[in-house]
């Protein structure tokens, strides 16, 4: 048990305990107010019972422990109940994090690049020498509303989670207690108000305007094949592409980290059988990489597509790659089934409806009817019939005309069946 002491009337408390050794140790509270005195003898006695336990303290002293002042952290440290607290500094942590990091060959360097803007602003804002243990939760929020400003939210929440990983770090190595970014929202949300679906039409105009074959590649892997860009389309080489199995291998950094998700295997569509083959017969001998003159994966390929599409007489769509993903995933997930669309694209199928599906305004010509010679065509095709627009023609006329005539037509009493007799 410890007990609560007062000097000089009242004015000045200190609190008395046993340790784990039976030894009788003294902390100094100083001038405080009495209910503040009762409250730390409280947390003390819990840490005097962890310590003789040789359990941890409960999660209330805990918290109480983390927002304790540094002053009484030295004295409970010296008194044996905690062990010395490390006083990490920002922008120190910051910089050893980092390091960490950059030596882990699991993290890749664009990842690690990502967070950079992210730390730049918890410098910038809380100070180089801020103590990690003095950012309390309402500063974090306010930092929060601080980025907020001119930038999108999802932004905002990508560099929340950035921070609540970087503070995470400092528990795990006992820095701190409490993470004071742990309640602000961090998960990023569903925007699909900048969505583009480029049609066929679209896409051939825009084929037709690249300047170069490797261009071509780019704009019809990504459109066509459904690769992430730049990552995917840059890592594919002349030995992925399956030539007699009319297969692609599409080997993926983004996901390789996870098991079973370093690589997909595709179609080689038909759509990108024949660029591919032209520009392999223009690589020079020994030619590793389909797109070898632009190798680098930070490289901007952004600006130069969306000059490419205003050459093209459009105007540039919004996430100018993710939108052709996007695209082929939605004509993919027309034509196949759901786990096969998503196996070919790269993702699930919870993130392909989340994310990349699109309702585009052929679903809604097909949902809001269709001309007889689209319904006929259709027919003939199932049957395989299919015939080409101009030849279907009279066909589909003369059905026209037996629709017709089958709705002059009435039926007697009887029906189509004649009476048999009874007798």
């Amino acid at each position: 048990m410890a007990s609560l002491q007062s000097r000089r009337g009242g004015k000045s408390w200190y609190i008395q305990f046993e340790d784990r050794n039976r030894a009788r140790r003294t902390i100094t509270l100083g001038k405080i107010p009495q209910r503040a005195a009762q409250q730390t003898l409280i947390h003390v006695e819990k840490l005097a019972a962890a310590q003789i336990a040789g359990t941890a303290p409960d999660p209330d002293t805990s918290r109480w422990l983390a927002a304790a002042s540094e002053k009484l952290t030295a004295k409970l440290s010296r008194a044996g109940l905690i062990e010395t607290r490390q006083n990490a500094t920002l922008g120190a942590f910051i910089d050893a994090y980092d390091e960490g990091r950059e030596a882990d060959p699991k993290i890749k360097a664009t990842t690690i690049a990502a967070s950079r803007s992210t730390y730049k602003s918890l410098r910038s804002y809380f100070g180089e020498s801020r103590p990690l243990r003095a950012i309390s939760k309402g500063e974090a929020k306010a930092w929060r509303v601080s980025v907020s400003k001119g930038r999108a939210e999802n932004t905002v929440r990508k560099w929340t989670a950035a921070a609540k990983k970087l503070f995470n770090a400092a528990i795990e190595h006992e820095l701190i207690e409490v993470n004071p970014f742990v309640g602000l929202p961090s998960s990023t949300m569903e925007v699909r108000e900048r969505d583009y679906f480029l049609s066929p039409e679209d896409a051939s105009k825009v084929l037709a305007t690249c300047p170069s074959i490797e261009w071509k590649l780019i704009f019809a892997l990504a459109r066509y094949g459904g690769l992430r860009c730049p990552s995917e389309v840059l890592s594919l080489r002349w030995g992925d592409v399956l030539w007699d199995h009319k297969r692609i291998i599409v080997n993926s950094p983004k996901t390789e980290h996870h098991d079973g998700h370093d690589s997909r295997v595709i179609p080689l569509w038909p759509e990108l059988e024949q660029l591919l083959a032209e520009a392999f017969e223009a690589a020079p001998e020994g030619a590793e990489f389909v797109v070898s003159k632009t190798r680098d994966t930070a490289a901007n390929l952004r600006t130069t597509m969306q000059k490419i599409v205003q050459r093209a007489g459009l105007r540039p769509w919004p996430k100018i790659f993710q939108n052709l993903r996007s695209t082929r995933a939605t004509e993919l997930a027309d034509r196949f089934p759901d786990y096969v669309a998503a196996a070919w694209i790269g993702h699930s199928v919870k993130v392909a409806r989340r994310s990349y599906w699109q309702i585009t305004d052929d679903h809604f010509e097909e949902a809001t009817g269709e001309s007889a010679a689209n319904a006929l065509q259709k027919v003939l095709a199932r049957d395989g019939k299919a015939l080409p627009l101009g030849e279907a023609e009279p066909t589909i006329a003369a059905a026209c005309d037996l629709l017709q005539l089958l709705s002059t037509c009435t039926v007697g009493d009887e029906g189509l069946e004649p009476p048999t007799s009874t007798v």
